[in-house]
Formats: structure tokens, C-alpha cells, sequence
């Protein structure tokens, strides 16, 4: 379907050249004509009108009706008495590079992890706090601003953060960015800045994302393992990483919580080596069967580097995110994100700060906190009727859980037999650090975020053969 414009006229990128000797008529027909036949201009579209690219190009009104008319005579054009006149069918050339995307098996249900619902993002509330958020915005904000994010935002945020993750959250210490990805990139280019050469991750956890940005910084980045209990401190200890990226609320992607022992020593352990840890504050809004876990920043603000978004608490689109900082590294995050890209986008952190502080977030998570919560017991129900003996654990908070597949099954197969079957299933393998030799029980990670009640007892029925390994599931 070809673009529909505004009722104003469209503008139209044509030029003639008066030096070149050629009659500007001629030069006219033949600028339209490429525009047509390489598609610059497709069918159906809208011209400019004689008058409005008469006076675009300076000329006559007269000369680009005759212009028109002789490429209407030549099939390339059409108009009809009362409507503008456009490219005919068949005159543009077929878009070659454009290919119909290839068909995809609907899927009875998608368990993909770390999608929130969708379908569930308060586009009224957004709405209402994007027009109250602009309205009440200075002019002089409308410039580029601070590069640490708008002060306004930054103080709601701070609040916040005291309020619901006792965190102990200073405005002057707040970076705004976007997501989770640039804050993490962001963190780690100034702690090697300061001499940081070795940067450990959670194994399991996002290896990809985090070797990613070490890379980007120059660093190296290594696996420490996690068990029941979270992160291993003795074996963090055992490297010579200064720098660490946890996931203690809710840990990715086994569900655990740092337990407060270890809590306590990673923080000894970030003392005594002047080390920084990188708190990825996930999933923290939704929890279910326990009482809700601090930020570790609110133990050693001088040492953590706390990062948020509203990826799962809102919708990914919206790129926001946020990053409290220790003081010591807030002013050259701030230069850094200056460096990166001058800045969040303004009229979005407004709309979010007035969201916020008008109540309307809170009322949002408490809402997704009942939808996520009856999808749990969905799919908590389903396992027990198709799968009874499935181990499955992570499910204190969030909207994921883990899946324990039978000794012997094999990852990959189930993965892809179930996606014979239309459903879609995902393994914990590419949590994984590539490099790691121990051998692992197969799992996993069931998520429920963007799959609706019916569809998960729907799709857990379609593979319970493959979860328990009774006929297909095993090699």
C-alpha cells in the first residue's frame, strides 16, 4: 500500500539544471520518469500538485502541466477529476529487494523468556502522561539537557528507588540511559577507565551481553558459577576479576536469591579488593511466594553499580533505563553517556517521571503482578496434570520458571520437536559460558510473560510427552 500523506501537499526531490542547455520541460519529464521507474516514487503515490511544484522549482505553473500531461499520455501517471494526480499501476518498477517474509508456523504457544505482556502496556496512562509530562516541561528543557538525564525524572526515580528497593538512591547520582545494554556498556568503559582489566559474570547468566561490552571496553571477561545459593563468592574471590555483574533479586536465568551470607561476603569481597559490583536489578517488581529482597545498592552504594529499566515493568520499546551510580563514578558515567549520545531522549523521561509519580506506575505493576501471578498457577497447574514429576524451580518472582528435563533427554531435541508441534520452547544452553566443559543436567526456561492463560495449558499438553521423556523426548 503505498504511503498516504497529510492533505498538505507532498514534497518532491527534483532538480533541473538551467546551465545545461537541455529545455527545463525535457529535464522535468525525465527527473519524474527515473523517480518512477526506480521506485523512488511507487504506485499509487501522490504527486505534488502543478502549483505546489511549479513554485518548488521555480517554474512556470504551465510548463509542469504539460509535464503531467505527457506523462499521463505515456501510462506513467493517472488522475481522475477532483483527486491528485499519481503514479499509474504497473509504471514503477517491482521492488526487487522487497520479498514477502517467509511463512512462520503460528505457534500454539511461545514460552520465549523475558518478554513482558505486550498487550498489556497502559497506552492510555502512557498517553496521558506523555501530553501532562510535556505540558509541564520548561522550554528551556526542550534543548538538549543534562546528559545524566532530565533532574525531574532523576528525583522521581530517586524516590522511588528508596521507597520500593531501599536503595539508597541519590538524584545527583542517577544516569538516565537506554536500557539495560547501554548501562551495563556504560559502567564497564569507566571502570576501565580506572584500571579494571577483568570483569566476572554469572555462569549461568547473559555470557553474550556481558562479553559483549567487556569486549567493547577492552576487558576480559570470565564465568564464575552460581548454585542454590547465587553467585560464588570463594570462586569470584579465586579470580582476579575488580568487577562483577550480578542478577541478586532474581537471578538469571535460575530464579535464586543471593542469600544474605553471600550477600555480605561479595561486599567484603568488594572492599577488600576495591572492586565494583554491577547489580542487573531484574525482575525485582514481581515476586510471589517470598518477602520482597532489598538492592544489594542500598548495603555499599560506594560499590555497587545498580542498573534498572522498565523493559519488564513496562515494554522494551520505550529504551529506558537507569543507573545509580557510587559518587565517585556518577560524574564520569555522566561523561560517558555524554560521549555515547548526548543524552535519553527528553519527552520520554518527562512522560515516565509523571507517570510514576502520579501513581498510575504503581497501579500498572500492581495489575501485572495478578496477570503474571495467575500464569504461574497456569502453568504450575498444567505441569502437574500432563508432567507431575517435572522438577521446576525460579518461580519465586518474575515470569519464568525452570524446567528440569530427565537424565538423559537432549536439549536440542525436545527444543525442536516441540517446535514440530507448534510450541515453543527454549533451553538453558545459550546461558551458558561458551567455554564451560562440566556437564550439565538438560533445562528450560519456561517463560510466561507474553503468553496468556489457555495457551500455556494449551501448549504444556501438546509436549508433556517431551518434558517427561515417555516417547520422543529422549535420543
Amino acid at each position: 500500500m503505498p504511503p498516504e500523506w497529510s492533505s498538505s501537499p507532498p514534497e518532491l526531490l527534483l532538480a533541473v539544471d538551467r546551465t545545461s542547455g537541455r529545455p527545463l520541460r525535457e529535464q522535468l519529464e525525465h527527473a519524474v520518469r527515473d523517480a518512477i521507474r526506480t521506485s523512488r516514487l511507487r504506485t499509487g503515490e501522490r504527486l505534488p500538485s502543478t502549483r505546489e511544484l511549479a513554485r518548488a522549482l521555480g517554474l512556470s505553473r504551465g510548463l509542469v502541466q504539460e509535464c503531467y500531461a505527457q506523462l499521463l499520455a505515456e501510462g506513467y501517471l493517472v488522475t481522475r477529476p477532483g483527486s491528485a494526480t499519481r503514479v499509474a499501476a504497473g509504471a514503477a518498477a517491482p521492488p526487487a529487494a522487497l520479498r514477502p517474509p517467509a511463512a512462520t508456523t503460528r505457534l500454539v504457544a511461545d514460552f520465549r523468556w523475558g518478554v513482558p505482556d505486550l498487550a498489556a502496556f497502559p497506552v492510555d496512562d502512557w498517553l496521558w502522561a506523555t501530553r501532562e509530562g510535556v505540558r509541564a516541561m520548561p522550554t528551556a528543557q526542550f534543548d538538549y539537557g543534562d546528559p545524566r538525564g532530565s533532574a525531574a525524572l532523576r528525583e522521581v526515580l530517586a524516590g522511588y528507588l528508596r521507597r520500593v528497593r531501599a536503595a539508597a538512591a541519590d538524584p545527583e547520582h542517577i544516569v538516565v540511559c537506554n536500557g539495560y545494554a547501554q548501562g551495563l556498556g556504560l559502567a564497564l568503559r569507566v571502570l576501565a577507565h580506572g584500571g579494571v582489566r577483568t570483569v566476572a559474570f554469572e555462569d549461568p547468566g547473559t555470557p553474550d551481553t556481558v562479553s559483549a561490552s567487556a569486549a567493547a571496553a577492552g576487558l576480559r571477561a570470565i564465568p564464575v558459577p552460581v548454585d542454590e545459593h547465587g553467585l560464588d563468592v570463594r570462586a569470584l574471590a579465586a579470580t582476579d576479576a575488580r568487577a562483577v555483574v550480578v542478577t541478586p533479586a532474581h537471578q538469571w536465568p535460575t530464579g535464586v536469591v543471593l542469600a544474605p551470607e553471600r550477600r555480605l561476603a561479595l561486599i567484603a569481597w568488594a572492599r577488600e579488593r576495591d572492586a565494583y559490583v554491577v547489580e542487573d536489578d531484574y525482575d525485582a517488581e514481581f515476586r510471589y511466594d517470598r518477602e520482597p529482597v532489598g538492592a544489594l545498592q542500598g548495603l555499599a552504594p560506594d560499590r555497587v553499580v545498580s542498573l534498572g529499566t522498565v523493559s519488564k515493568s513496562l515494554v522494551p520499546a520505550l529504551r529506558i533505563g537507569w543507573m545509580l551510580c557510587p559518587p565517585e563514578l556518577s560524574g564520569p558515567v555522566g561523561t560517558e553517556k555524554n560521549r555515547s549520545d548526548r543524552g535519553t531522549p527528553t519527552l520520554d523521561q518527562f512522560a515516565l517521571a509523571r507517570l510514576i509519580e502520579s501513581g498510575r506506575f504503581d497501579r500498572h505493576l500492581r495489575r501485572m503482578r495478578t496477570t503474571y501471578a495467575a500464569r504461574r498457577t497456569a502453568l504450575l497447574g498444567a505441569l502437574a496434570e500432563h508432567a507431575p514429576e517435572l522438577p521446576v524451580t525460579g518461580l519465586a518472582a518474575g515470569f519464568h520458571a525452570v524446567a528440569h528435563l530427565p537424565d538423559g533427554a537432549d536439549e536440542q531435541h525436545v527444543i525442536d520437536a516441540a517446535r514440530a508441534r507448534a510450541v515453543g520452547l527454549y533451553g538453558m544452553s545459550p546461558c551458558l559460558a561458551a567455554h564451560t566443559h562440566t556437564p550439565t543436567p538438560a533445562r528450560l526456561v519456561l517463560g510466561f510473560g507474553n503468553v496468556g492463560e489457555r495457551a500455556i495449558s494449551s501448549g504444556i499438553a501438546a509436549v508433556a510427552d517431551l518434558l517427561t521423556g515417555s516417547r520422543t523426548g529422549r535420543r
